[in-house]
C-alpha cells in the first residue's frame, strides 16, 4: 500500500538522523558524511538490492572499522577505503559468498538477534545519562504513544506520531531538552561527487587495503544476517547474490559523493517492516525524505527532542529481542549445545559491539558441537563365523575426521580369525582421514597374515576409497 511505503519511509529517514550522526563522530569525521552516507547508500540499493524493504545506510559496524584510517590519515583516505570496500564487495558478491549464509545455524541467527536487541538498547543509554529531568516524562511519554496509538489505527505509523507529539511539546512549552540538533550540524547543500583526494599509487593501496577487506566482510556479514532475517519475517525470498552485489554499488556511490559508507541497518530495517513496508520505495524514500530533512527542514529537524528518538529505539529493541527462545520451557525443551552457542554469540557479540565476530565465533562452535554430536553415532559390531575362520564387522553412522579416529581401537588385531570382512552399507565415508584409517586397519592386519575385505561401499564413498586409497601413507 502506497501510503504505509511512504510513512514507514518517513520514520525511518528521521530514525536515521540522529543515528548517522552518531555514527559521524565514531567514525571521527563530520556529521554531514555520515548523513550524506545514509542518503546515499539508501537511495541506491533500493535500485540495485535484492532484499526489498531493507534499509542500507551508515552503520556502527563499518565506523568502527574504517574510524583508524579517518583518524590515522584523513578524510581522503577513509574515501578511498569505501571504494576499495564496494569493489571488493563487488567480487566477493559474485564469487557467491552469499551461499555461506547456509553454513549460520538457527542458534547463531537468535543469537544475533538477542545481542542487536540488547546493542541496540544499551546504545540508548548516553542519551538518558546526565540530562535534565524532563527527558525522563518525555522518552516514557513516547514509549506510551507508540503502545496505544496504534488501538486508535493503524494509518499512520505510531513512531511518528510520538516523534511529531513530542517535538511540539517541547517547542511550545520551550522546555530545554538535548535535541538532534546538539548531535551536530545538519548539511545545507548537497554532496558534490568527486574522487579521494589521495595520491594512486602502491602505497596508499597499502594502506586502505587491510581496511577496506575489513570493510567489505563485515558489511556483507551484517547485511547477509539482516536479509536473512527479513525473509524470516516477511515470508519470502531474496536475492542474496544481488544484495552482495549491490552493496558495493552502493558503496562506490557513496563513496564518489564523500559518504562513510555502510552496510544494511537492522534496527531502521527493522522499524521499516514492522510499520508494514514490503517494498523497495520505502527503501529509496527513506534516503529521500532523509536528504530533504537534513537540506530543507534542517532547523525544524535539529528541534526533534532525543528522547523521542530513544524511546523509538528502545521499542524496536525490546521488539527485536527474541522473547520465546529465553523462555525457560524453550530453554528445557532445547538442547543444551544450541542453548550454548546461542548464549555464547550473544556474549562475544555485545563484549565486542562487533556482530560479525560473534556471528564467526557463535558458527564454529556451533560447527565444534555438530561435529562431536555426529562422531558419537559411528559404532561398529561385530559378528565371527561359528567356525572361528572369519568375522565380520558392520560400522554404522558417518565416517568424518571426528568419528574416524576411534576406528582403530574397535578392531581386535590380535585376536580375530585370518579373513576380515568390514561392511560399511551403513556407513559413509566424508573425508581423506577416514580413507586413511581405513587403510591403517588393512595394513594392521596385514602385518599380521590376514586378509581384510571392504564391502558395502555406497557409490560416492567407493569413488573416494578408490582415489585416494594407498595414497595417504605419506602423510602418516
Amino acid at each position: 500500500m502506497l501510503r504505509t511505503e511512504v510513512l514507514a519511509g518517513l520514520v525511518v529517514g528521521l530514525a536515521l538522523i540522529p543515528e548517522a550522526i552518531s555514527f559521524s563522530v565514531i567514525a571521527g569525521v563530520d556529521p554531514k558524511v555520515g548523513l550524506f552516507a545514509a542518503c546515499s547508500m539508501a537511495m541506491v540499493i533500493a535500485f540495485v538490492g535484492g532484499r526489498p524493504a531493507m534499509i542500507s545506510a551508515s552503520t556502527g559496524s563499518v565506523a568502527l572499522v574504517v574510524a583508524p584510517v579517518a583518524r590515522e590519515h584523513g578524510l581522503g583516505y577513509l574515501i578511498a577505503t569505501v571504494i576499495l570496500a564496494g569493489i571488493l564487495q563487488i567480487g566477493l558478491g559474485a564469487a557467491g559468498v552469499a551461499r555461506l549464509m547456509r553454513f549460520v545455524p538457527r542458534s547463531v541467527m537468535v543469537g544475533f538477534v538477542n545481542a542487536l536487541g540488547i546493542l541496540l538498547f544499551t546504545a540508548q543509554i548516553p542519551n538518558l545519562r546526565d540530562v535534565p529531568w524532563p527527558v525522563y516524562p518525555l522518552a516514557v511519554a513516547g514509549l506510551v504513544i507508540m503502545l496505544l496509538f496504534p488501538r486508535l489505527t493503524k494509518a499512520v505509523p505510531a513512531p511518528l506520531v510520538s516523534i511529531v507529539v513530542l517535538t511540539l511539546i517541547t517547542v511550545a512549552a520551550g522546555i530545554a531538552v538535548p535535541t538532534v540538533g546538539d548531535k551536530g550540524r545538519l548539511p545545507s547543500s548537497l554532496p558534490v561527487p568527486g574522487l579521494p583526494d589521495v595520491p594512486y599509487g602502491v602505497h596508499t593501496l597499502v594502506v586502505i587495503a587491510p581496511y577496506a577487506l575489513a570493510m567489505a566482510l563485515v558489511g556483507l556479514m551484517e547485511t547477509l544476517m539482516t536479509a536473512k532475517l527479513v525473509d524470516e519475517i516477511t515470508d519470502t525470498r531474496s536475492d542474496k547474490t544481488r544484495e552482495s552485489i549491490g552493496q558495493g554499488i552502493a558503496n562506490i556511490v557513496t563513496g564518489i559523493f564523500g559518504g562513510m559508507g555502510g552496510c544494511a541497518m537492522i534496527g531502521q530495517t527493522m522499524i521499516n517492516v514492522k510499520s508494514g513496508a514490503r517494498t523497495r520505495l520505502s527503501t529509496f524514500l527513506a534516503g529521500f525524505f532523509l536528504l530533504i530533512l537534513c537540506i530543507v527542514l534542517g532547523p525544524v529537524v535539529s528541534d526533534i527532542p532525543m528522547a523521542a528518538l530513544v524511546a523509538v529505539m528502545v521499542l524496536v529493541s525490546v521488539g527485536t529481542f527474541d522473547w520465546h527462545s529465553v523462555r525457560p520451557a524453550t530453554l528445557k525443551r532445547m538442547p543444551a549445545g544450541e542453548t550454548v552457542v546461542m548464549v555464547l554469540t550473544v556474549i562475544v557479540v555485545v563484549a565486542t559491539g562487533n556482530l560479525s565476530i560473534g556471528v564467526v565465533v557463535g558458527t564454529v562452535v556451533a560447527m565444534v558441537i555438530f561435529a562431536r554430536r555426529v562422531a558419537r553415532f559411528a559404532g561398529v559390531t561385530s559378528v565371527t563365523d561359528p567356525g572361528r575362520r572369519r568375522i565380520v564387522y558392520s560400522v554404522r553412522g558417518e565416517l568424518f575426521f571426528a568419528s574416524s579416529n576411534d576406528l582403530l581401537a574397535r578392531f581386535d588385531f590380535a585376536g580375530d580369525p585370518d579373513e576380515v570382512v568390514i561392511d560399511l552399507s551403513g556407513t559413509h565415508v566424508w573425508d581423506a582421514s577416514s580413507v586413511a584409517v581405513l587403510d591403517a586397519v588393512e595394513a594392521k592386519y596385514a602385518q599380521r597374515g590376514k586378509r581384510v575385505t571392504i564391502t558395502g561401499l555406497n557409490e560416492p564413498s567407493a569413488a573416494m576409497h578408490a582415489r585416494l586409497s594407498g595414497e595417504l601413507a605419506g602423510n602418516h
